[in-house]
């Protein structure tokens, strides 16, 4: 009989006690022991087990959890005598970052003091041991949501001194999604501050604490070392690019494939693959979101389920605020594409604004693109990547996010789509002005005003028609003389369609009187270049190919 899929439990004893569907991941600590590690940072997509993972640990090693074997037996590590001597032996300090999501620095510290306040209150029985003097014990009552700086950063160490006292053994320090506070730092533009307070946290607990015995850090990311690691020189990094731990996070296919035949699903074993394979761990390809697997297990139906676990909104912010450049290049990869780009696994929030391979290599760390080949120039030592989109679900949530850059003005946008199918050139007018005027500035950075660079807006709008007629039409563009000449075909899949130009141009006071001009500039250089032709070569009729020019001035548009 196939066991019980709960959804969204993360912890391990929870798991294991009610027999809820696991798929054994313990190898990862024996992995992790042998490894001998001073502190190890993991970084994997969200949803991918690093939670239960790290409570897998927890209950493993914690001293709160001696002789607690029938949390282990029958899994891999209980087959390693070595390792049953170690379980329960260790103190073990636990915490989780992943819940700090504030809008501002000084409600994030309050958050994250209040965490290490609750780690603190797991042992009040400090307070009655003889081991600590009147100072120490002062310590512990200072520790709160107010605490000063100096107490909040020396907060773990202390309480690892503590700890190492009681039981004469040093601690394993645990940190969940260290870098969901950082990501939202940077979003609401409080990373500085964040930034030095988290340093010198990380500093003390994991760089100048003598009363460590190993640790885990897992995230999203890696923040660059620069930014927050500067003095961690003990700190050994596994990105999703790393050969090491390529098993313990995610499910192989084999796993996945062995699950379904448990369900009896085993003639969906293509269609899974399609929506949620396609993560690469270090040489380990065909690696599955945990996430959407369980739920399609329980719901036996497919769905966006992990990329609809999270608002994305940095991805977002950096997809629709991008430049023209990068926005082209997505148009590719929505199309089933690959660009090829440098990534630094270091992320380096500060770059995300003016560098765009800091962007791609996000967009690789959090999951949303997978790596079709890997390419050393050795001469300079760059490594060179080349990514698509990783599955039809994650596609399938970029269409939805497009979706949304309209969303303010979606009865617009959706009539302009019907008048532009309808040919009603007056309606087109309308609705296209008012999409414009309502969505200019949602496409700014904020640091260049969208009417000086209204390309930011215009290649999102052609992402936009990609989106919104899939399934219609192939929607190509041609870029090859810049943004002066940005032509959009729309071909018909259905045979009684028509098919469209568009040509876009920016109103040229010194070439032009007005918006009229710019449209017959427009029309003209459709005629002039014959964009027509790769329409008529694959037997389209000249009468059923539709020519518009769409002339910009501001958030001004003119369609003729």
């Amino acid at each position: 009989m196939a066991r019980t899929v709960a959804i969204g439990h993360q912890d391990f004893e929870t798991v294991r006690k009610n027999d809820y569907f696991y798929i054994d991941k313990t190898d990862f600590i024996r992995e992790w022991w042998e490894n001998g590690d001073s502190v190890t940072l993991i970084t994997r997509p969200r949803r991918f087990g690093k939670t239960l993972n790290m409570s897998m640990a927890e209950k493993f090693f914690s001293v709160n959890y001696a002789g607690r074997e029938d949390l282990f037996e029958g899994l891999d590590i209980w087959k390693l005598e070595k390792f049953r001597k170690i379980q329960g032996t260790y103190p073990v300090i636990s915490l989780s970052f992943a819940g700090i999501k504030e809008t501002s620095f000084l409600e994030t510290r309050k958050k994250i003091c209040q965490t290490i306040t609750e780690v603190y209150n797991k042992y009040d029985f400090l307070m009655e041991s003889d081991l600590l003097n009147k100072k120490e014990k002062a310590f512990i009552q200072e520790i709160s949501v107010d605490m000063e700086d100096y107490a909040a950063t020396s907060s773990l160490k202390v309480l690892s001194d503590y700890l190492c006292r009681y039981y004469g053994k040093k601690v394993i320090i645990l940190l969940d999604e260290y870098d969901t506070p950082m990501q939202e730092a940077y979003v609401n533009g409080f990373w500085e501050e964040l930034a030095a307070f988290t340093r010198s946290l990380f500093n003390s607990a994991f760089k100048t604490n003598p009363y460590l015995e190993r640790a885990i850090m897992t995230g999203i990311t890696r923040v660059s070392k620069e930014s927050i690691f500067s003095d961690l020189n003990n700190l050994k990094v596994v990105t999703t690019t790393s050969d090491e731990y390529k098993c313990a996070f995610g499910f192989t296919e084999s796993e996945v494939f062995e699950t379904l035949e448990e369900y009896g699903l085993s003639d969906k074993k293509q269609d899974v693959k399609d929506w949620y394979d396609g993560f690469t761990f270090g040489g380990l390809s065909d690696i599955y979101n945990p996430w959407s697997i369980i739920n399609y297990l329980d719901t036996g139906k497919f769905a966006t389920y992990w990329a609809n676990t999270s608002s994305n909104s940095l991805v977002n912010k950096l997809i629709r605020e991008g430049s023209s450049e990068m926005k082209q290049e997505f148009e590719e990869l929505l199309k089933g594409g690959v660009l090829e780009t440098v990534i630094d696994e270091q992320i380096v929030f500060s770059q995300l604004s003016t560098k765009e391979s800091a962007i791609w290599s996000l967009l690789l760390a959090c999951g949303y693109l997978k790596v079709v080949q890997y390419t050393l120039d050795e001469p300079s030592g760059r490594e060179y990547y080349k990514l698509a989109l990783t599955n039809k679900e994650v596609r399938i949530m970029f269409q939805n996010m497009i979706r949304d850059w309209f969303s303010e003005e979606e009865p617009g946008y959706n009539n302009f789509i019907r008048a532009l199918l309808a040919d009603d050139i007056d309606a087109m007018n309308e609705y296209m002005n008012r999409v414009a005027m309502a969505t200019f500035s949602y496409f700014d950075t904020g640091q260049k005003n969208s009417v000086e660079e209204p390309e930011r807006f215009y290649h999102g709008f052609v992402l936009g028609l990609m989106v919104d007629l899939t399934g219609r039409y192939v929607i190509s563009s041609n870029r090859e003389s810049g943004f002066g000449r940005y032509d959009v075909i729309l071909e018909p899949l259905n045979i009684q369609d028509n098919a469209i130009i568009l040509e876009f141009k920016v109103f040229r006071p010194k070439k032009e009187k007005n918006l009229e001009d710019t449209v017959k500039c427009a029309l003209e250089q459709i005629e002039d270049k014959n964009y027509a032709a790769s329409l008529t070569a694959k037997g389209i009729p000249k009468e059923r190919i539709r020519k518009y020019g769409f002339a910009f001035r501001g958030k001004e548009v003119l369609i003729g």
